[in-house]
Formats: structure tokens, sequence, C-alpha cells
């Protein structure tokens, strides 16, 4: 008997959105029963699409007209809870691009109403799918404790990446809507409690709203003695110069992502290049009787590198299997809502100037 197929409905046709529905058309078990957005992508991307899918301008009408078995929500995240709690509410369940929501409160809603409804939830933690992001975890795992973890990524960004900057930042900072991806990935580190946080941050243009900034960076105590930090910056004002860095270091050695072409000039707002490692470099600390290297390092080349468009598919894939096979996704969405919160904390404390204990 053949398990019928997933109707979706896609919310938001921008970058992600886009990567979505591609997943969607490409892959078995799902099919797409709508088309969302305020403005013009969704013809755009019906247009990539081959066309033929129903379009709406209006998420509740969509919803209610489509009957979906599952929503994909890939908007602004000023519309992520509402929009969530509408589609549990229906029945539906939901694949939400991060953040979950725009406040800590909120994430804890769409969990609970997830709970309540009985439906699956999975938030879009794209390197949770990666090999080499994985690789990276595990060779960090191995190097003792404490850790030191050090991570950026600043894109130098224009034209339509620069809207796009612009448009999240009317509702979250960079250390928000991007620091909850590498702020996990410490988590996942560490396996530690984060005790404190510090953070700043600097407004360096006037064309976002005057209660935010473009440039972060926050720095993060765990319990287990681990820190790490994570820089980032957007706009066409940023520099090239060591905007790539993901980088950990233990009693061991350390463990260090070369990314040769992701690491280039020109490549800081390549949404693809983002997410390529290439290769991770592996320096074992251990010295010989006159404190020479026991070994030289080891160059460990990533031969599944999937591109952005594969992640998704991965992504979907796992949305997939867990409502096939009723994964049981509370710690997914635990560390989901667990990241947030600790971003929001340095958010926190860059407005106010203040260690803020977790």
């Amino acid at each position: 008997m053949t398990t019928p197929s997933i109707r979706v409905l896609v919310v938001g046709c921008g970058n992600m959105g886009a990567s979505h529905a591609s997943a969607y058309q490409t892959l078995d078990g799902f099919d797409i029963c709508g088309i969302v957005s305020t403005g013009n992508s969704k013809h755009v991307l019906n247009e990539k699409l081959g066309g033929g899918y129903p379009l709406f301008s209006d998420y509740a009408t969509a919803l209610a007209e489509t009957k979906p078995d599952a929503v994909c929500i890939s908007t602004y995240p000023d519309t992520h809870e509402s929009f969530a709690l509408m589609a549990l509410e229906q029945g539906c369940h939901v694949f939400i691009e991060k953040p979950l929501a725009d406040t800590v409160e909120g994430a804890e809603r769409v969990v609970a109403a997830a709970r309540k409804a009985d439906k699956k939830v999975v938030v879009g933690y794209i390197l949770r799918v990666h090999p080499s992001w994985e690789r990276f975890v595990s060779e960090a795992q191995q190097l003792g404790k404490p850790l030191v973890m050090r991570m950026n990524l600043n894109q130098q960004s224009h034209g339509q990446m620069w809207t796009v900057h612009r448009n999240l930042m009317k509702s979250l900072s960079p250390i928000v809507d991007c620091g909850v991806h590498y702020i996990d990935v410490m988590c996942q580190m560490t396996r530690s409690k984060p005790v404190q946080v510090t953070a700043i941050g600097a407004r360096l243009t006037n064309d976002i709203p005057a209660d935010n900034y473009n440039y972060g960076q926050l720095q993060i105590r765990f319990e287990d003695g681990s820190v790490g930090w994570y820089e980032a910056g957007w706009g066409p004002m940023m520099s090239e110069t060591a905007f790539f860095v993901k980088d950990v270091i233990g009693p061991k050695g350390c463990v260090s992502i070369v990314a040769k072409n992701a690491g280039n000039t020109g490549q800081s707002d390549n949404v693809d290049a983002h997410t390529k490692t290439e290769s991770l470099r592996v320096h074992r600390a251990d010295l010989t009787a006159d404190d020479q290297f026991t070994q030289p390092d080891t160059w460990i080349d990533m031969h599944d590198e999937p591109d952005h468009q594969e992640l998704c598919n991965r992504e979907q894939r796992y949305f997939r299997r867990a409502i096939q096979e009723n994964l049981d996704l509370t710690d997914h969405l635990q560390d989901a809502v667990n990241s947030l919160r600790i971003a929001f904390a340095c958010d926190e404390s860059v407005r106010t100037g203040q260690v803020v204990r977790l």
C-alpha cells in the first residue's frame, strides 16, 4: 500500500521558500497545493516550477481553500508565530524557517500548539543536515574540555541581498537571525548549559530602524568552562577580510573549516557559499619529549558536499520522515527554543550594555 502524498502549502517565495518548493516538486511524497506571497514572487516561483499552481496573496484564504496536510513557512520572522499557530489550529504539520518566532515566548507558544495538535513542527536549521558540519561537531567533541569556539559570517551585501537584509532588520538583528545557527552548533559541540552572555553591536547605516544594529558580536560562557563567540554584520560597508571563520580549539588540538572558495573575496553574500565547507583541518596538540608535534595536521576533504538546494532537499526528506514515521521532535524543538533564547539574551546585552545571565 503506497503512502499518500503530503499536500503542502508553500508560504513565502524568496530564496528559502523557492528552494523548499523545488524540493517538494522534486521529491516523492509531496504535492504542492498552493503558493502564497504578498508580492510578485509567487508568479516568478510558479513560472520557475513550470506553472499551474494555485496562487494566493492572503495566507488565511490559502489555508482555508487548499486545506493542506502541511505548511512550509519561509516568510519574514515577524509572521512565523502567527502563521505556524494558524496552520496547527487547522491540523497541519509545519516546516518553518528559523527562527521559530521573533520572541522566545512566541517560540514556546508554537511548541505548545504543536504538542496540543499532535502535529510535527520542523525548524530549518540547515547545518544539522550538512554532513560536513556534522563532522565538524563530532571532531570538536574529541578535543577535550573546555572548548573555545570562534565563528563569524559577515556579509558585504548589496542589490537584492541588501534588500533582504534590510527587511529582516525590521524585526531582528543579524546576531539573532543568523546567530541561532551557530549558537545551535556551539550547544551541540559542548552539550553543556550556557550560563551567561555578553554582546556588542553597532548601527552603521540609517537604512535600518533607529533601534536596530547591523553589526553584532556575542560571547557565550558555558557551565563546563567552554566559551564561544560569534560575529555577524550585514551591509554594503562590511569588510570581506576574515569574514568567514569557523574554528574550535580544545586541550587536545583544534579543528577548522577551511572553505577556500566560500572564503574568497566577493562571496560573502552568496548564500550557496555560506554552507560550503570543502575541507576540515584537524590539528593535534600532542608533543614529543623535545616539544615538537608528534603528527602533521590532517586534512579531511568532504566529498559529500551538498549545494544549497540539496541541503533544502535533505531538510524536506527529514520533514517527510518526521510525518510518516511519527518521529519524536521534542529535542529538536527544545534545541530551537534554546538557541533562540540565547540569541535574544545576546540582543538584550547589546541594548543594555550588561552581562545577561541565563
